[in-house]
């Protein structure tokens, strides 16, 4: 089952790809991924909706994330880029990040975790590839690998022909 870590670390690398295949900043892509997540509360977003209660207001990861790194990392914040901290904030949630590879590791966020519930499902065996209507496997492929390979394809391919990042229909 996947973990934060493991998330975190599919997300660099298919931000990385994309970043790579679109000749862009990989580091930059790499470092807003690797700091994405660092918000989340135990449980996940379960946790979330506890904490919301407690405060009395939505409790947001992505903007703790930002708060980890501008301030309780080291108790002084870690000295990243605008681009980097708005990239973290703008992984989820209205606000959008202003670069293209922030934008790309909200991209490569979505890919991941829809492919990873998938995947988790069936390793829990809640789901089997049976109940993943024939269409769909059809166009995305039959494997973990063979969907994450799929949707970092299109994205890429719909981004070079449109100048959209996003994936075709």
């Amino acid at each position: 089952y996947r973990t934060r870590m493991t998330h975190t670390l599919e997300v660099a690398r298919i931000a990385r790809t994309i970043t790579r295949a679109l000749n862009l900043n990989e580091d930059l892509s790499e470092a807003i991924a690797l700091g994405h997540d660092l918000g989340h509360t135990p449980f996940g977003h379960a946790g979330e909706d506890a904490l919301s209660q407690v405060l009395g207001k939505p409790f947001r990861h992505n903007e703790q994330s930002l708060r980890v790194v501008d301030i309780l990392e080291k108790g002084q914040g870690l000295n990243l880029s605008h681009e980097v901290r708005l990239g973290i904030l703008g992984h989820t949630g209205e606000y959008v990040p202003e670069t293209l590879e922030g934008q790309i590791v909200r991209k490569s966020d979505q890919i991941a975790y829809i492919n990873h519930d998938i995947d988790d499902a069936m390793r829990a065996g809640i789901l089997t590839n049976d109940d993943i209507p024939r269409p769909i496997a059809h166009v995305l492929g039959e494997t973990h690998k063979d969907r994450i390979n799929t949707l970092v394809t299109n994205t890429i391919s719909h981004t070079i022909r449109t100048g959209e990042l996003s994936m075709d229909p």
